[in-house]
């Protein structure tokens, strides 16, 4: 059976290309607030004999098949009032017969199907009494030889949703006040990557030199410092563009590639995380991170919380560049019905990930004391993790497909994220190139003006890298992102002013474990080549004592182990009841030193990770502000 690849490029029959000046049609409206349903008209006006439909099975920056037809309901066509048989092909594959309704080709083909929505995360559709919001990588199904012209969405406001309101990226066409009405795409590409923000939400609305930006919050409390939030986007988004764009020949400001730009927030209890888009992004938080009003008793000047937002904002922000623009070759045209793969992630996000935190600090958000220490925490995720040993920057970007979105007890053994090992790779040529005179901005404006703002290659990154330095910087990416040893972290910090200590970890990391704590201890994750794993502990272990004691959390060993250097761990596993023999480290009885027990003398090695947490601190501030200053 024949795959459908929805490429933009794909050529279209002559018939195809004659007849599709009229814009393909998406009627979206509300099947059923509480039943969490939208209903959805296409409208093709000039539809193949054999008209092919498919709806994607991923949504591009999130890399994860996530089979979104599964949510498809009740699929029905109709041309010239007649009903057409519809025959699914394959899991996101549809054809219907157009042959025998009309053999003119005048009468224009209509399908129905309904949407169930109910995933409250930026990647698909949600639909209740309060928010919708939806991908239309999750609505709209692409219509095969279509794809390359225009496409149209109607959004249909209804009774039951109130006084909701719209938010898009895309352009409208003929909308009432409130945003319902039509937008226009350019093509299916367009279309997808714009999505729909509707309900009562909270907008504000400000320029980043120039450039109108719009920002709605969902699920917003009352105590939301809305003005605090704008004015902050402010600063990220003026502090991005002129990165990328520094001052323009026609009146000094920096020009965007982006005519306007639309921040969707969803403001939930528990979530988190964001999914970039051309000119828009999606966005969740919780809602204790958002800023609140200074006239509030016991408001922090800024929480963590909010500080981490603001991270978010700015890592989505720069890939309004970085990857929705400047992109993998793999990516300059996306196949929507399969894995589409690139060993570049560890540039893509990684680099995003290192700037998000930088910008913040040149953009006034956060002082040098700060980025310090979210760089130390990005220093600890990487060095106690496995995995770093296992598999390359550049082999997780491949496998991000199979393994960074699947993640088990396993994960952390042999796998490394492409986002924290990647911006600690972006650090260390960053680091490199300032000890040299120049710095990773220069390098990331020069590929922007090399791939003319569109695909990039490793090639294009090490030649820039070259023209940049005067020097080739081959052997580093060899060994930082196609290696696995160690980055030179602590030299190239030292070489601009910052110091690490290294201290004691804590008890669980110690172990080789990773656990939560409750009525028991459960064990989530064992890690490679520590004393747990030596021991024969394994993910899903209740562990419910030592010796002759019972424990209920991981601060009891060192309370019931005394001078011990070995206990006899009570395991419960399947329901059966185990003694293992477990060597505890040193730093266990000798208040915290570090220092390792005979019993566990005999592994010298560090596979699970760092045994120290790295602190970092700040001994040249000069040399550090002209590091991260604008």
């Amino acid at each position: 059976m024949r795959t459908l690849s929805l490429t933009p490029s794909a050529k279209s029959s002559a018939k195809t290309v004659k007849t599709a000046a009229a814009p393909v049609r998406y009627r979206v409206a509300v099947a059923d607030l509480h039943g969490h349903r939208f209903a959805v008209t296409l409208r093709i006006a000039h539809p193949a004999a054999q008209q092919r439909l498919s709806l994607p099975v991923w949504i591009p920056g999130s890399y994860l098949v996530r089979e979104f037809s599964k949510h498809l309901l009740a699929v029905s066509a109709r041309r010239g009032g007649q009903p057409v048989a519809v025959t699914q092909l394959d899991k996101c594959t549809w054809e219907i017969d157009c042959k025998q309704t009309d053999s003119t080709g005048t009468q224009a083909l209509e399908v129905s199907y309904e949407v169930y929505a109910f995933d409250n995360s930026v990647r698909t559709a949600w639909l209740d009494a309060k928010r919708g919001f939806f991908n239309s990588t999750s609505l709209c199904l692409a219509v095969e030889g279509q794809t390359d012209g225009p496409q149209e969405l109607t959004l249909v406001a209804s009774r039951a949703m109130g006084t909701w309101s719209v938010a898009t990226g895309l352009a409208p066409v003929k909308v009432n006040p409130q945003g319902f009405g039509s937008y226009r795409a350019a093509d299916y590409d367009e279309l997808v990557d714009c999505p729909v923000e509707m309900g009562p939400f909270w907008q504000g609305e400000f320029k980043a030199h120039g450039v109108p930006h719009r920002f709605v919050v969902a699920g917003a409390p009352p105590s939301f410092d809305g003005k605090r939030l704008l004015a902050d986007t402010q600063k990220i988004c003026e502090a991005e563009i002129s990165f990328w764009h520094g001052a323009s020949d026609r009146g000094g400001k920096p020009k965007a590639p982006h005519k306007r730009y639309v921040f969707m927030l969803n403001a939930v209890d528990d979530g988190y995380g964001g999914l970039e888009h051309r000119n828009s992004t999606a966005l969740i938080c919780t809602r204790r991170d958002l800023p609140r009003l200074p006239s509030l008793p016991g408001v922090p000047a800024q929480s963590d919380g909010y500080t981490t937002l603001l991270g978010l904002i700015s890592h989505e922000y720069f890939h309004t560049w970085n990857v929705k623009r400047l992109r993998p070759t793999e990516f300059t045209h996306f196949r929507y019905n399969q894995e589409n793969y690139t060993q570049l992630l560890w540039f893509f996000e990684g680099f995003t990930s290192y700037y998000d935190d930088v910008l913040l600090r040149r953009a006034g958000l956060i002082d040098d004391a700060t980025y310090v220490k979210l760089l130390a925490k990005t220093i600890n995720q990487v060095v106690q993790t496995p995995g770093r040993r296992v598999q390359s920057v550049a082999e997780s970007s491949f496998d991000a497909w199979v393994k960074y979105y699947r993640v088990d007890e396993n994960t952390p053994n042999v796998t490394v994220s492409y986002y924290t090992k990647g911006a600690l790779v972006a650090l260390c040529f960053d680091l490199s190139l300032r000890a040299a005179g120049c710095n990773l901005d220069d390098v990331m404006r020069q590929l922007w003006r090399r791939c003319k703002a569109g695909p990039m290659t490793e090639a294009d990154f090490a030649e820039v890298m070259a023209e940049v330095s005067g020097r080739r910087f081959d052997d580093e990416i060899r060994a930082w992102v196609h290696g696995t040893g160690e980055l030179p972290l602590k030299d190239l910090l030292q070489g601009q002013g910052v110091v690490v200590l290294e201290e004691p970890v804590a008890l669980a990391q110690q172990l080789g474990l990773r656990v939560s704590e409750g009525a028991v201890i459960t064990l989530k994750t064992v890690l490679r080549g520590g004393l747990a794993e030596q021991a024969g502990f394994a993910a899903g272990d209740e562990w419910l004592g030592i010796d002759d004691w019972r424990i209920s959390k991981l601060d009891d060993v060192p309370l019931y182990a005394g001078k011990a250097t070995t206990v006899k761990a009570l395991i419960s596993r399947d329901k059966r009841l185990l003694r293992l023999p477990l060597a505890l480290p040193g730093a266990v009885n000798s208040a915290g030193t570090g220092a390792d027990s005979k019993a566990a003398s005999s592994n010298a090695s560090t596979a699970w990770g760092s045994r120290s947490s790295w602190r970092l601190v700040v001994q040249d501030p000069a040399r550090v502000s002209a590091w991260l200053a604008p």
